[in-house]
């Protein structure tokens, strides 16, 4: 079993290098994503023996993903875990995710940072936990799922699984269109705990996003949109209600 451990980067200078050296001491097969950063970021990749895709902007946290999946597959691995690299992610939990992948009953391995909350863990942003919460209830009200965390990024993936997923959402709101085509593929669903690390609470999404309403509006956007195009192999929960609050395809 080859398994890719890969980070989408943008402007991280400032934590690339730790993050690195500590991924490596677990994982030999590391590629990087660097989404168009204007800082130091990719001089400093250049002094670790790992793969890089470097866009020339910024193409977005979803297509940085979808880069990854492509690679996976083109060079013939069987998982790829994936990771963010604001330090926010604990690189000491990949072999937890190396051993729920050698259960082999799960094609997705999402890790939660809400499972099995630790008295270490640090405390989200009020309004990021709330409307994490809020289209975590909506995702499994509709889809019939039981996750505790929507927007983790730290996940491993089934290559084979994934292959022929439809994903073309390039931004923040991938995450909602990855739970609907997955569970419009059938792929078999498993949470595991991290830990909850909140280094900067002043993180910004960028532009628009950083506004709650708006940032909730877009996600409820993209998610339904979803629902809509994979309603044929959906629960008929997925859809209720959709057409009379606006949803369009």
């Amino acid at each position: 079993m080859r398994t890719l451990v890969a980070i989408p980067v943008y402007n991280e200078q400032r934590y690339v290098q730790q993050v690195l050296e500590r991924v490596l001491a677990h994982a030999p097969d590391v590629l990087v994503i660097d989404d168009g950063s204007t800082d130091a970021t990719p001089l400093l990749l250049s002094q670790f023996p790992v793969e890089v895709i470097r866009h020339a902007r910024n193409r977005g946290y979803g297509r940085s993903l979808m880069d990854a999946f492509r690679w996976a597959a083109t060079d013939h691995f069987d998982w790829v875990i994936t990771m963010d690299c604001d330090d926010q992610h604990e690189p000491a939990s990949i072999p937890d995710f190396v051993d729920a992948i050698t259960r082999g009953d799960a094609d997705l391995i999402s890790g939660s940072r809400y499972l099995a909350p630790s008295i270490d863990d640090d405390r989200p942003p009020p309004e990021r936990r709330k409307i994490n919460a809020e289209i975590t209830s909506e995702i499994n009200r509709r889809l019939g799922l039981s996750i505790t965390d929507a927007f983790c990024g730290f996940k491993a993936y089934r290559v084979r699984a994934i292959r022929d997923l439809r994903l073309d959402v390039d931004g923040y709101a991938f995450p909602l269109q990855f739970w609907v085509q997955a569970v419009a593929a059938g792929l078999r669903i498993r949470e595991i705990p991290v830990k909850l690390i909140y280094n900067d609470l002043n993180r910004s999404f960028g532009g628009p996003l950083d506004n709650q309403q708006v940032r909730l509006a877009h996600y409820r956007t993209v998610l339904y949109r979803e629902l809509q195009r994979c309603a044929d192999r959906l629960p008929p929960s997925a859809i209720e209600g959709l057409a009379s609050i606006g949803a369009k395809g």
